[in-house]
């Protein structure tokens, strides 16, 4: 797996996963779990809102999780949910 060799030299990664049984089976290091369409792991097309809103919470997760193999479930709801459109606070932490 292609995360293990990064962080083999240092660097973090962080996944982002719409499988979880499989991301269970292949455990990589750091993985966010979104119950979402297939082939849809950062949101719906042309929603900028909900895509930075996943990646905002990757970014968190990178930081956050201390344990090997751990997977946060991302409780955002596929087109049932309104995104902060600036996200400027969270933006500002990182």
């Amino acid at each position: 797996m292609i995360q293990r060799e990064i962080e083999r030299v240092g660097i973090s990664t962080i996944g982002i996963s719409i499988l979880r049984k499989y991301t269970e089976k292949t455990k990589p290091p750091r993985t966010i779990y979104l119950r979402w369409p297939f082939g849809h792991p950062l949101g719906e097309p042309f929603n900028i809102a909900q895509q930075r809103a996943v990646l905002i919470e990757a970014f968190r997760a990178l930081y956050s999780i201390d344990k090997p193999g751990e997977i946060i479930d991302v409780p955002f709801k596929w087109g049932k949910q309104e995104y902060d459109k600036s996200n400027k606070e969270t933006l500002e932490i990182l």
